[in-house]
């Protein structure tokens, strides 16, 4: 009988580990992605990889770790196809944020002050824990789950110093950051027209965008619906011979509710009834 493979025995090495595990080894290999580790009780080979973004909050790979240097990680993920572990060194380095974030479960309320107002989102200092090494809050509300209604800027909406409250989303490992979706805590208006709306409806409604697919049309309380061009459109976004513009009051007519994706579809015209 032939002896157990190295594949077989890494396979079964990365077998026991559970994500949150502790680990120790080796630093092998350093590059700009990150870094090999060889791991503690398994010595053939580096089975363990800490990318980048994982290594620090504060650095690139080159300036936080070097080739023969002792570190230890967290288990963030295991491929036992690929042989490989996924390492958080962010966890051993911040571990009171660590264990902050690690502890909320999706849905718990958070409190904090808008921090700061960037284009990709809205930081919030919370009211709790420690504060993060690098961004101006642990939390983080990207735009899309600032609000349910349309809106040009995040400033639209919130304003640095205004206090929040949001409902947990996710802990992101990568950039330590809890990802808190604001609208959540508020009623979405959408749910709320649909509610009291059904296919065939007439109502009026006043024009705020022209796009190439069709015309937007706000008919409610944070709502809008979309005509398609193929619903009745014309060439500059009215019915056929006939144009429209930002701020028109139009007569519009249900077609179709998505609850589920949130999607509003209209038309100019009465849909034409089924056949006999």
């Amino acid at each position: 009988m032939g002896g157990v493979s190295d594949e077989e025995l890494s396979r079964e090495f990365l077998a026991a580990m559970r994500v949150g595990d502790l680990r120790e080894g080796t630093v092998t290999e350093v590059t700009r992605h990150g870094v090999a580790v060889t791991l503690d009780g398994f010595a053939a080979r580096p089975l363990g990889l800490v990318g980048s973004l994982d290594l620090s909050w504060a650095g690139s790979a080159r300036a936080v770790a070097r080739v023969g240097e002792r570190i230890a990680a967290r288990v963030i993920g295991v491929d036992l196809d690929r042989g490989r572990v996924w390492l958080a060194r962010t966890a051993t380095e911040n571990p009171e944020l660590w264990a902050f974030l690690d502890s909320f479960r999706t849905d718990d309320l958070l409190s904090g002050r808008i921090a700061s107002i960037e284009r990709f989102g809205v930081f919030v200092a919370l009211d709790e824990g420690p504060s993060h090494p690098v961004f101006p809050g642990v939390g983080l509300i990207t735009l899309p789950e600032l609000s349910w209604r349309h809106f040009e800027a995040a400033t639209d909406v919130v304003r640095v110093g205004e206090r929040v409250t949001c409902a947990f989303l996710d802990f992101d490992t990568t950039n330590g950051e809890a990802r808190l979706p604001l609208r959540a805590t508020r009623p979405d208006p959408f749910q709320t027209f649909a509610d009291s709306a059904s296919v065939g409806d007439v109502l009026r409604g006043r024009v705020t965008r022209l796009v190439p697919f069709g015309v937007f049309v706000h008919v409610g309380d944070g709502t809008e619906g979309l005509i398609e061009r193929r619903n009745g459109t014309g060439p500059s976004g009215g019915a056929p011979g006939e144009s429209v513009r930002v701020g028109d009051e139009i007569a519009v007519v249900v077609t179709e509710i998505d609850r589920e994706r949130r999607r509003l579809f209209l038309s100019r015209r009465p849909a034409s009834p089924p056949p006999d």
